[in-house]
């Protein structure tokens, strides 16, 4: 079909399904074909919702909504910039074939966006455990990863609202080279043991925020990347997952650095590390500044505490060199409650890039099992201890 015949298809379908409220341009994927049944492929008639909410001709507020049933969606891209903001109403679920995609990077990406709101009650449903046995990055450092559920990239001013995600076959959300992206009031759900299903990751992107929000996964519950700046991650509840981290970092050369991060009054449970900062064993310089963690409560927590310069996950990094990632004006203030392990706080810095300016203030953790005084260690750290502390600092 011609593109001027596709255009007047689009043209008269919008006519059939356009709802049109005080100017507010609402297209019903369902009135526009979707089969709700999780069998029947929705991936054109969501893609031809988005070409009229998003590049049709209209004065008014434009959005696509996704009503209740079981939409079974192909990999696919919704691309911008649009003529106006849209709004994305999910709140049916939205399945992914099982597979690993035919090699696709992503399951659901929005690039070029500015100006966007997903949200609702409904979920995206990865079927990640079709695709798990797959994994193989454990052992091999050139593997292609599967895809992330939802990925954001190059875009502006989006917020993500509601919803749930369910077992992706490899990172729940992935954000990159975006900025001012809210998350708030979301469900990440998938098995302790998945492999590589990170909650929510970020690179090269400023000004995120996350808040209230509860994520159970295989890995990292929260990663920031390189290039992660002006962060926020307020009352976040995690486990069980890996907890926390920033990075890894220094895995490449020319690495943006990763600034302006506060993590507050969030609560781990049951996860292998509370708050972590993780540089690979040998890297290039960058940096790392300008931290705080505060109002954190750890629940039977393997490691509350880990600052990792010697990040060597798969045992194939050359141990001679020294993680030139600098790291600086860190702050640990009110962290509480219990450890899995008895090193509590554990702060191995570089040989040749100490870390400085770290404080640690009112740190009080118990050992989970016998309600004792765990213990902290330290290497290379330049830093100070303040108020009430358990374990005894190390610095």
């Amino acid at each position: 079909m011609g593109y001027a015949m596709k255009t007047i298809s689009l043209i008269l379908l919008s006519m059939i399904v356009l709802e049109v409220q005080a100017q507010f341009y609402t297209f019903n994927v369902k009135r526009l074909g979707a089969i709700p049944d999780g069998i029947s492929d929705s991936t054109d008639t969501l893609l031809n919702a988005w070409e009229m909410a998003c590049h049709g001709n209209m004065e008014g507020q434009r959005a696509i909504f996704i009503p209740p049933g079981v939409y079974l969606v192909r990999p696919l891209v919704f691309v911008g910039p649009c003529k106006g903001p849209v709004n994305v109403h999910i709140s049916g679920i939205l399945k992914a074939p099982e597979g690993i995609l035919g090699g696709a990077d992503s399951w659901i990406a929005f690039q070029n966006v500015d100006g966007m709101k997903i949200y609702g009650q409904g979920s995206l449903d990865g079927q990640g455990a079709s695709a798990w046995s797959h994994n193989n990055c454990k052992g091999n450092p050139f593997c292609k990863t599967l895809p992330v559920s939802l990925k954001l990239i190059s875009v502006l001013n989006v917020k993500i609202k509601g919803l749930t995600f369910l077992n992706s076959k490899f990172f729940h959300i992935n954000i990159y080279e975006s900025s001012n992206i809210l998350l708030k009031n979301i469900n990440i759900v998938a098995p302790a043991d998945s492999i590589n299903t990170d909650g929510i990751h970020l690179g090269n992107s400023n000004n995120v925020r996350i808040y209230n929000s509860i994520i159970s996964t295989g890995d990292d519950c929260i990663s920031l990347g390189p290039g992660s700046t002006d962060v926020i991650i307020s009352d976040v509840k995690c486990g069980p997952g890996h907890g926390i981290s920033i990075g890894s970092l220094g895995k490449y050369a020319r690495e943006e650095n990763v600034r302006n991060i506060t993590v507050q009054r969030c609560e781990l449970t049951g996860t292998t590390n509370g708050v972590r900062i993780k540089t690979w064993a040998e890297s290039p310089p960058s940096a790392a500044s300008d931290m705080l963690f505060k109002d954190i409560v750890m629940n039977d927590v393997l490691n509350p505490i880990f600052i990792n310069q010697d990040y060597c996950p798969n045992g194939n990094c050359n141990r001679k060199g020294n993680s030139r990632v600098q790291i600086s004006n860190l702050i640990f203030d009110n962290i509480r409650g219990t450890s899995s392990s008895d090193v509590a706080v554990n702060l191995q810095c570089s040989h040749s890039s100490p870390c400085y300016d770290i404080r640690l203030h009112n740190i009080d953790l118990r050992n989970a099992d016998s309600g004792g005084e765990p213990i902290a260690s330290c290497s290379n750290v330049i830093g100070t201890a303040s108020g009430k502390q358990s374990p005894i600092p190390c610095i």
